[in-house]
């Protein structure tokens, strides 16, 4: 079923023109088809805060056939946001205490960029434990994503993250480990996931929290889930991710090269861009360190036609299954977590 075009935000008419179907809300209300409120604690900088809503948008709105999705983003007040996102915030997102009064069926809490030696010392370290504390209680199940998934194994599982002494970014393949769970149902055995990260939590702290590791690669653990099996999904990835948004990514890398050399030049991502589009970019590199040429000719259109995604399968088949398990065993209330009957330490009923 499609996304419901609720509000009057932006992305909403940006899906639909990129092709994507939205219902308007006068539609959907004459379907006799079931609701699920899914809410998005976007806390991603400025510059990617409407993109992250389209991406979690889509990947929601391509998934489970069954309900008609009402998306909800909101924020932290404790993050700074420049004029253009303050603006977007007060005419498109909720308050956390809006959220609280509506209630939820399940929650997404997008990654954050970070400027802290460590997390606990971030603006919104204190907001999003209140968060993930009142989601546990009163959603049916959360997914976090990147820097989401890093602080909660901190304030809920006394796991830190640990620099791994590099940038761990690019396409990765992963190996399914637990085959039978149901967030892992119709996904291929071995599928790929964007990385972008300097830190990770290791397989063995996730042992350590008793949670369980359903993907991983060779650079740790993507998916696991909490001791439960379901109220928390963990993604250490970014499934998420368009086409482009690694090309994006090293593109914003090189302009703060440029404004600080001591930085370096930025390694390109692994095993995302093609031969032909690295020595493209190699040639570029050659111009800059040449002064011949600047950030303003970054061969941005002649790459992004030629990328390929390997991801955006399995991802779908991820949050569809998620959303799918969410809808099994929701109240049909919303801001009640489950259904009579259903076991709040074991809501899928997968222990043995």
């Amino acid at each position: 079923m499609p996304l419901i075009a609720h509000s009057e935000l932006p992305s909403f008419q940006r899906l639909k023109k990129q092709g994507e179907v939205i219902l308007s809300k006068d539609r959907a209300e004459h379907q006799i088809i079931r609701e699920l409120h899914i809410g998005l604690l976007n806390m991603m900088p400025d510059a990617a805060l409407e993109a992250t809503e389209r991406q979690f948008f889509r990947l929601v709105g391509h998934s489970n056939q069954i309900a008609q999705f009402y998306m909800h983003p909101f924020s932290l007040s404790n993050i700074k946001r420049g004029a253009k996102a303050t603006t977007h915030l007060k005419k498109h997102y909720k308050t956390f205490d809006e959220i609280k009064s509506q209630g939820l069926d399940a929650l997404i809490i997008s990654g954050a960029n970070v400027s802290q030696p460590s997390l606990e010392l971030e603006p919104f370290y204190e907001q999003l434990r209140e968060v993930v504390n009142w989601s546990y209680e009163n959603v049916t199940s959360t997914l976090c994503s990147c820097l989401a998934t890093h602080a909660v194994l901190e304030f809920k599982y006394s796991q830190k993250r640990q620099p791994v002494g590099k940038k761990h970014w690019g396409i990765f393949p992963h190996q399914v480990i637990d085959r039978d769970h149901p967030l892992i149902s119709g996904v291929s055995t071995r599928f790929d996931i964007p990385h972008s990260r300097f830190n990770e939590i290791s397989e063995s702290q996730f042992d350590k929290a008793e949670l369980k590791v359903l993907a991983k690669s060779s650079i740790g653990v993507h998916l696991a889930v909490s001791p439960d099996l379901f109220r928390i999904v963990f993604f250490q990835g970014h499934p998420e991710y368009d086409t482009i948004s690694l090309l994006k990514e090293y593109k914003r890398e090189i302009a703060l090269y440029l404004e600080d050399k001591e930085l370096g030049y930025p390694p390109m991502p692994s095993n995302y861009f093609s031969i032909q589009n690295e020595a493209i970019l190699n040639e570029y590199r050659a111009n800059l360190d040449a002064g011949t040429t600047s950030i303003k000719d970054f061969p941005e259109s002649l790459i992004t036609t030629t990328l390929d995604n390997t991801w955006h399968d399995s991802a779908n088949a991820i949050i569809n299954n998620w959303i799918g398990c969410v809808y099994q065993v929701t109240h049909e209330r919303v801001g009640k977590p489950f259904m009579s009957g259903i076991n709040p330490d074991d809501p899928l009923s997968l222990k043995k």
